[in-house]
């Protein structure tokens, strides 16, 4: 039999989204082709430690969405941060454990898809599932994701950002954005600290409630028209999937609605608009995929005002794949099955890192 590829699968993380990167890695360990793939399951715990867990048992409580935990009976390990043959090393001390070959991070949110885990792979030269340091960075920060949009001249709603040491003026925020408006932390994502003000005396309340999960709060517009979404896959030349809408039962499509809510909101896949906005959805998408410098995998989220009007809402650089999550039901409806779309992933981050290790690294003049 040929040797398997060796595929850490790093979920869990110091996030506020960490009982959703749980549900997600869960998911990718059950539907990754095991004849072609070793997974080795690392679990972070929310202090930061990283554990080898056994596939049988890495997870408490895995099928109960609001009960689910990290195993901590795992081996501690630490990734160590240079090119080096043996990667993995015990912390309790012991022989180093194998290679990994690749690494499939599955880390929602701050400390996994903002670009400091994929520092830390680049720096260990182990090739990595999804966009690098820059394009997940970017895909982050919606401030920052926001004014590229714009600069590149993709539309975008009305917004402002706010930093935690500055007095909000309510009266020039709503000039700006309106009511209704969403006030959101600028670098969480998943609807986390996320409000939806009806009223100017709601907004303070709002802002403090998100300032809890970062140092910086975007305030947006409202978009009264249908939230649609569309997958993006590949390195260099990303191809699109079908859009899917959301319809949510709610005030907005909410964390639990999201992930734990299985009637929280209803997914159409694929979404029921013609053919021409099809299209200018995919366009779209890749557009914003291409703007913020990305590669492997993203989600493009948009709105749909009136019959013709896209508006860029975010792009997830690490999206959800819950049972629930529209990224691999969006490639399922277009002909991409999940195993498939997950071994996809793995060949476009070995791909990208042999692109890589061809750079010339001495100068020769």
């Amino acid at each position: 039999m040929e040797q398997r590829t060796r595929v850490a699968v790093i979920f869990g993380g110091r996030s506020a989204e960490h009982e959703v990167s749980l549900q997600s890695a869960k998911n990718i360990i059950e539907a990754i082709d095991k004849n072609r793939y070793e997974v080795v399951p690392i679990g972070i715990d929310k202090q930061g430690g990283w554990r080898v867990g056994q596939e049988s048992h890495y997870l408490l409580h895995a099928d109960n969405p609001k009960l689910i935990a990290l195993n901590h009976s795992g081996e501690s390990v630490a990734l160590v941060p240079s090119p080096v043959e043996k990667n993995l090393v015990p912390l309790e001390g012991g022989l180093p454990l194998e290679p990994v070959d690749v690494v499939f991070p599955v880390l929602h949110g701050p400390y996994g898809e903002d670009g400091t885990i994929q520092g830390l792979l680049k720096l260990a030269g182990i090739p990595f599932v999804g966009a690098g340091v820059l394009g997940s960075a970017l895909g982050m920060d919606k401030d920052v994701m926001k004014r590229l949009f714009r600069d590149a001249g993709l539309p975008v709603s009305k917004f402002v950002v706010l930093r935690r040491n500055a007095t909000p003026d309510v009266a020039a925020i709503l000039r700006e954005v309106g009511l209704p408006c969403f006030v959101k932390p600028a670098n969480m994502g998943s609807s986390v600290g996320v409000s939806k003000v009806e009223s100017a005396d709601q907004l303070p309340e709002a802002i403090r409630a998100a300032f809890i999960y970062d140092h910086k709060v975007v305030v947006e517009e409202y978009i009264a028209g249908r939230e649609l979404e569309c997958s993006v896959l590949g390195n260099d030349a990303p191809i699109a999937s079908v859009p899917g809408e959301i319809v949510p039962h709610a005030d907005f499509y909410s964390y639990e609605a999201k992930y734990i809510d299985e009637n929280g909101a209803e997914l159409i896949i694929p979404a029921n608009v013609p053919a021409d906005i099809v299209q200018q959805i995919q366009k779209l998408s890749i557009a914003a995929f291409q703007t913020l410098e990305c590669e492997g995998m993203a989600r493009v989220d948009m709105f749909l005002r009136g019959s013709n009007e896209l508006v860029l809402n975010e792009i997830n650089t690490i999206p959800g794949f819950t049972r629930i999550s529209m990224y691999p039901k969006l490639w399922e409806a277009s002909g991409l099955s999940y195993p498939e779309l997950i071994n996809r992933l793995i060949q476009l981050a070995l791909e990208r890192h042999q692109r890589d290790q061809a750079l010339k690294t001495t100068y020769e003049a």
